[in-house]
């Protein structure tokens, strides 16, 4: 039985609703405002910004991914620029800010307002995403990545754009050596894990030339008795991940004891078992055991009658470190430990006090794979912007020793991948020719910026640029970002990944794609009360089908 014609509400009444072209301005809006905050960040002579976080904590930096991370945005769209930046940073570790600056929804917005439809516009993009790749693959020159000024010069022109441009060459050869540390090859695969072993600490105070890297691990303990032995020459290192101490049962025990001498044997049943586990230990005779868990007093003493030093409750990331950098084995039961599992890779076991916390180094290792970044500075600030411009130099060598294909920096592979992008739209006919010529001016923007960012004139610089990319093998010409002059990036020796530059088209191109295709936005917030009105009006309805 039907019911009399009535209105059909299909969304409830606090349902926002936004559709057709109004939802396309809104995203380019959104993605004009973010490329906004973010466009002075880019180049050598980039601004840094202050963002306070929710929290009262502050954070000072020009990493566009850092910036974004922290600014808190309503709008659906902002928050995809968002993820993209982050994306790219998880990729490749750099370009997080040109990523962002392409901003192709913005050179949408013209043909949107022509009546052009969307998805005409997205099969341009596309089709010049194509060929700005194989563009890209024919400007790339291949690298020798055993040749260290190269290696450092690449890094250089990604450090270059950063706080730590000062002590660049430290913070290069900082990078370069704790990549050199962790690769390591098993069956012709490449394995280069920054994360897990290339750790960086960072303590407040001292110089940041003082900054180095270890051949080996640092760790913040100290030992735990303190008449160890602080210093050691070629320790033999044990790693434990089990705990030296009485061990309750797993599951809750009751213990009645009716005479009073069963409770003495109980306590010397659980100092037996300590000196078991001490005696297993000694059977490899070891100066250091490092143990994740910890260490009852009574053990201390056994271990120090032994002459063994002893370190405990090691974060389990330090530990791996550890066992990369000397050669241990981590054992998780005393009982099974065996004369391969100890490390004898390390020369040097020492604690020393830096400010007012002890650190304990393990150092001059033969052939260490982990390493640790020691970051000196004056202040917290500091020394999280500078680790995050060595997350990015590291990434950056990264990607070189993986894919050994180099691109010029400065804006020079834009301009190069513009001109040759509009070279082709020529040959086209149809309406799809301009968005793509549209994508090729959109890619001029990231000289266009460097430009802005040392104030020189924008048009005069730019139109000369685009002149000189016209005549034959004038590729490699492009913006020095310190003066705003133009220069040939091979005698600057500013050069970028290729691995990064590729990542950057296609995420950008990606992501204008994605807004494009997006025609409506609808936005509902359940009222709290909402719930409870609602379940009794729906139920008759429900009855009468």
């Amino acid at each position: 039985a039907m019911m009399g014609p009535r209105p059909v509400l299909v969304l409830s009444q606090n349902m926002k609703r936004e559709s057709g072209r109004k939802v396309q301005t809104g995203n380019i809006t959104a993605a004009k405002t973010i490329a906004d905050i973010i466009r002075t960040c880019l180049g050598p002579r980039a601004m840094m910004k202050m963002l306070l976080d929710p929290m009262g904590g502050i954070v000072m930096t020009n990493d566009g991914n850092a910036i974004l991370r922290e600014i808190q945005v309503q709008h659906p769209a902002a928050k995809s620029m968002i993820e993209i930046s982050r994306t790219q940073d998880e990729e490749v570790g750099d370009g997080t800010t040109s990523v962002i600056i392409l901003g192709l929804l913005s050179v949408a917005e013209h043909f949107l307002e022509q009546q052009m439809h969307p998805t005409v516009i997205i099969g341009a993009y596309r089709k010049a995403l194509d060929d700005m790749i194989s563009i890209l693959k024919k400007i790339g020159t291949p690298v020798d990545v055993n040749n260290k000024e190269m290696m450092l010069k690449i890094i250089k022109s990604a450090i270059n754009t950063k706080a730590i441009n000062r002590w660049s060459d430290l913070a290069c050869s900082i990078a370069l050596d704790a990549v050199k540390t962790v690769e390591f090859e098993e069956n012709g695969r490449k394995e280069i894990d920054i994360k897990k072993y290339a750790k960086v600490e960072k303590i407040p105070g001292g110089f940041s030339e003082d900054s180095c890297v270890l051949r080996g691990i640092m760790v913040n303990k100290d030992v735990t008795h303190p008449r160890m032995r602080r210093l050691i020459k070629n320790p033999r290192i044990v790693l434990l991940d089990c705990s030296l101490e009485y061990k309750k049962g797993e599951s809750q025990t009751d213990i009645e004891i009716t005479r009073e001498e069963d409770f003495a044997r109980i306590l010397q049943m659980e100092e037996e078992y300590i000196q078991q586990i001490c005696e297993d230990l000694m059977r490899v005779k070891p100066d250091l055991v490092i143990t994740e868990k910890g260490i009852s007093d009574l053990a201390q003493h056994y271990l120090m009658r032994a002459n063994i030093t002893a370190i405990r409750r090691v974060r389990k990331t330090d530990n791996n470190r550890i066992a990369r950098a000397c050669g241990a084995r981590i054992v998780s039961r005393t009982d099974e430990l065996r004369e391969e599992d100890v490390g004898t890779g390390a020369r040097l076991f020492e604690v020393k006090k830096i400010g007012d916390e002890y650190f304990a180094f393990i150092t001059e290792c033969k052939d260490p794979k982990a390493c640790t970044i020691v970051l000196r500075g004056a202040s917290k600030e500091i020394l999280a912007e500078v680790e995050r411009n060595l997350q990015d130099a590291m990434q950056v060598c990264r990607n070189v020793l993986i894919d050994p294909q180099l691109v010029p920096g400065g804006g020079a592979t834009e301009m190069a991948v513009s001109h040759a992008l509009t070279e082709k739209s020529k040959g086209m006919t149809g309406v799809e020719q301009w968005p793509y010529r549209a994508v090729a001016q959109a890619l001029e923007v990231i000289p266009r910026t460097l430009i802005q960012n040392c104030g020189a004139s924008t048009i005069r610089v730019l139109t000369s640029l685009r002149a000189k990319h016209t005549q034959e093998g004038s590729q490699t010409w492009g913006v020095n970002g310190e003066t705003g002059a133009l220069v040939d990036m091979k005698d600057l020796g500013i050069w970028e990944p290729l691995a990064v530059k590729l990542q950057t088209y296609k995420t950008a191109v990606e992501t204008a794609v994605l807004l494009l295709r997006i025609d409506d936005i609808v936005s509902g917030h359940k009222k709290k009360g909402d719930d409870q009105s609602k379940q009794p009006a729906a139920a008759p309805e429900a009855a009468q089908e």
